[in-house]
């Protein structure tokens, strides 16, 4: 047996490994050291003492970031089940002092930063060397390797993580036989091995790092003696065990860069100890590796209780026997494979054949939801944190939205004041880039006081917050902060009238007068009609939200109805002489303004009287002139026509006028895209109305064949928007010819009935629904029968 006599007690482990947890604490135990180094940054030993705290819950992480540019940041994450977390949890509960050894902060952020300088120079260089006919520069480089993969391929595993299993994890963690250090051995004579092998092998930067772990570890000998435990990466022991000078190691850091930092705890997610959420030292399950902590007797039985009890919660039928036959078929698997122990393979391999009846569909369930998992960590409020951060978790309290790592649907009516509060948060937090919750479709509701947000809170908008911190102390201050320069920022006159839109949504009122002053001077100065049609429905959009929100309006209105009237002016002109491209989006400003200055024209919008007036007077003069493109002409009619301004006859005699032999084809074409396409219902137009579908299908009939190959792909496109079942009776009604539809032989053939006139028999036939919608039961009379027909 191994024991701990002299020399400092070097415990390599594997970061985030449950095994070496164990082992960690049972070497401690029998130790006993005086101090405990761990690898980590030295500016967080303040921070230490927290994790003994009764809120303070991993997994958590270190979190550092430059003082003067927070978004310069860096984690050090730590679960109940990684060795340094254990390390730390051991030396308070035994009084003994713990600290962190590893680089400094101050200097692993701005080394990043040179680097980033750095790599830019040399990519600028070699660019500029390889124009300049140079020949290419070839820098040699060690391929970074990764230490558990070599030893498990030389062991003959093609898993690193299954290797680890059967060495580790399946050797009861606290080492081999009675030997609590052995393991640690057996790690260092091994990474030695590699060291020796490969050298650093593309782990430049340890070089550094392993020279300040060593002056630490000087230092703590210095002071406590010999009793020195140190908890760091395996890969790192041989070269802490290394006999090297103080003032090579000082040598090894002179002239690092410097950025002054500030630390912190914040939560983490076991999803965020994960290889693929793009964390280097990640582990591929850490909610396995979680189980396997907290449940080292009977590990496999406690697993598939847990999947029972996830499937159950889905509605799948999971029973007993289920579990019972997962284990049996996973201790099997163990054994046919020449495993110590059932691992996450054989688990899961017995989950799919018993459990998910063979479908990977469940599976995918349990590997989400239990191999990696959604655990989210807790801090103390008495960690240190930056005023904004603060605020956001009062403000989180007081309106019980509790930030979960999995993702959910909050469905909000702005009519009451705690949903109406969580709407401000929300999108004041979404105008500083914390994007915490994302708007959705509400549904069954299209009023505009209720609101759907899809939420996920992420670990690095911790980071977001800290860098939101600049513009104010709470989140009314930063986010009015915020939106007033982003107005100046601005330049499109379109991210203005949005960025209004915000603010109104998140009630600023202290910045909405900045912004609206930006864009008056912006609205003023713009001349493009196309930039002012973009920026009106954002802009009357926002008069909307008045009512329910409780907020002043009247100078937004007026802003809105300036940019209208010079939209009313400069919009036929620029309609004028344009090519297809140019005028197909000048089609799309057309419908945009139109739905706004439907929208403007509301009662109780503070817009004057005449608005629509003065617009449909815009659509008369844009659907009347020969020099605009047929598309826009082709609009300007159907809204004139759906807003009840032309009459059918009206209607039809122009589109006969287009669709005549002296039109090119061309422009007849897209006077019909512009009319019944778009996504505008025209299809259903066609369907009732058998005039303009006649005066289609005889100008289709009629263009000739050299010009058809030309006008074809467009007539594809805005026919191809229908739904199938327009589509379908429309080749119906063509098929039978003019005139069909009120025939008796097409309403014995079952045609979907068209009479010239009312048939009052059919439209009686809806009043008891009708009647029942409204609450009227059956009491409704032949006055009633008259106004719904």
């Amino acid at each position: 047996m191994t024991t701990f006599t002299a020399g400092p007690l070097l415990l390599g482990v594997r970061h985030h490994g449950p095994g070496s947890a164990r082992a960690v604490r049972a070497a401690l135990e029998a130790a006993t050291p005086e101090v405990v180094l761990i690898e980590g940054p030295p500016e967080a030993d303040a921070l230490i003492p927290l994790a003994a705290e009764k809120d303070m819950r991993p997994p958590v992480a270190l979190l550092a970031h430059v003082v003067d540019e927070p978004g310069r940041s860096a984690f050090w994450p730590l679960a109940e089940f990684s060795p340094e977390w254990v390390a730390i949890r051991w030396a308070l509960e035994h009084g003994v002092p713990a600290r962190f050894i590893d680089l400094p902060a101050t200097h692993t952020l701005a080394w990043g930063n040179e680097e980033e300088k750095g790599t830019a120079e040399e990519e600028k260089e070699e660019k500029g060397e390889k124009e300049d006919g140079a020949s290419d520069r070839s820098v040699d480089t060690d391929v970074r390797i990764d230490p558990l993969a070599v030893l498990a391929e030389t062991a003959g595993y093609d898993d690193p993580e299954r290797w680890w299993e059967d060495v580790v994890e399946h050797r009861g963690g606290a080492g081999i036989g009675a030997d609590p250090f052995a393991p640690f051995t057996a790690l260092e004579e091994a990474m030695g091995a590699l060291r020796e092998t490969y050298g650093v092998g593309g782990h430049d930067r340890d070089l550094v790092r392993e020279a300040y772990m060593r002056l630490q570890l000087r230092a703590a000998q210095r002071e406590f003696g010999d009793e020195v435990a140190v908890v760091c990466g395996a890969w790192h022991v041989p070269a802490l065990r290394q006999k090297t000078t103080v003032a090579a190691d000082r040598a090894l850091l002179k002239g690092l860069p410097k950025a002054k930092a500030d630390m912190t705890w914040v939560p983490w997610t076991h999803r965020r100890l994960s290889r693929v959420s793009g964390y280097g030292a990640g582990i591929d399950s850490p909610g396995w590796y979680g189980h396997l902590f907290a449940a080292p007797d009977r590990p496999v039985e406690r697993w598939m209780t847990k999947v029972a009890r996830l499937l159950r919660d889905e509605d799948r039928m999971v029973s007993s026997a289920h579990v019972i036959e997962a284990v049996r078929l996973a201790d099997t698997l163990a054994a046919m494979r020449g495993r110590p122990l059932p691992g996450l393979t054989e688990t899961t391999d017995a989950v799919r054949a018993v459990m998910c009846e063979g479908s990977d569909v469940p599976l995918g369930l349990v590997h989400d939801r239990l191999v990696v998992g959604d655990v989210l960590g807790e801090v103390p409020q008495s960690a240190p944190a930056v005023p904004l951060q603060r605020d956001l978790a009062r403000a989180q309290k007081r309106l019980r939205l509790k930030p979960e790592p999995m993702e959910r649907e909050l469905e909000l009516d702005l009519r009451g004041e705690t949903d109406a509060g969580r709407s401000r948060l929300l999108h004041r937090l979404r105008l500083l880039g914390v994007a915490w919750g994302e708007p959705t479709a509400s549904r069954g509701s299209t009023g505009t006081f209720r609101e759907t947000w899809r939420l996920r809170w992420e670990p690095e908008l911790a980071v977001r917050v800290a860098e939101a911190g600049v513009w104010g102390t709470t989140v009314l201050s930063a986010a009015t902060g915020k939106a007033e320069a982003d107005a100046v920022a601005a330049h499109a006159l379109a991210d203005v009238t949005a960025l209004a839109e915000r603010c109104l949504l998140a009630e600023l009122p202290d910045a909405l007068p900045v912004v609206m002053r930006v864009l008056a001077d912006r609205a003023a100065l713009d001349a493009d009609v196309g930039h002012l049609a973009q920026a009106l429905p954002a802009l009357v959009r926002s008069l909307r939200y008045g009512d329910v929100r409780g907020t002043d309006t009247h100078a937004l209105t007026d802003v809105a109805v300036g940019l209208a009237e010079r939209i009313f002016v400069g919009l036929p002109p620029a309609c004028a002489a344009i090519d297809a491209e140019a005028a197909e989006h000048m089609r799309r400003h057309v419908d945009a303004v139109h739905g706004a200055v439907g929208l403007l024209g509301e009662p109780g919008t503070a817009a004057p009287g005449g608005i629509r007036e003065r617009w449909h007077s815009v659509l008369r003069v844009l659907a009347g002139r020969d020099t605009v493109p047929g598309v826009i002409r082709g609009r300007a009619v159907r809204l004139l026509l759906d807003d009840g301004e032309l009459g059918q006859d009206e209607a039809a005699r122009l589109m006969g006028l287009v669709l005549s032999p002296g039109t090119e084809p061309g422009d007849a074409a897209a006077w019909i895209e512009g009319f019944v396409g778009g996504g505008s219902g025209g299809g259903m137009l066609l369907v009732h109305d058998e005039r303009l579908l006649g005066l289609v299908d005889a100008w289709l009939t009629g263009v000739p064949t050299e010009a058809f190959t030309d006008v074809l792909p467009l007539l594809r496109r805005t026919f191809s928007a229908y739904e199938a079942g327009v589509r379908r009776t429309l080749g119906e009604l063509v098929r039978r010819g003019p005139g069909a539809r009120g025939s008796a032989e097409a309403a014995a053939s079952g045609i979907p009935g068209f009479a010239p006139d009312l048939d009052p028999g059919r439209a009686d036939a809806v009043l008891p629904v009708l009647s029942l919608l409204l609450g009227l039961g059956e009491a409704y009379d032949d006055d009633f029968a008259g106004v719904a027909r």
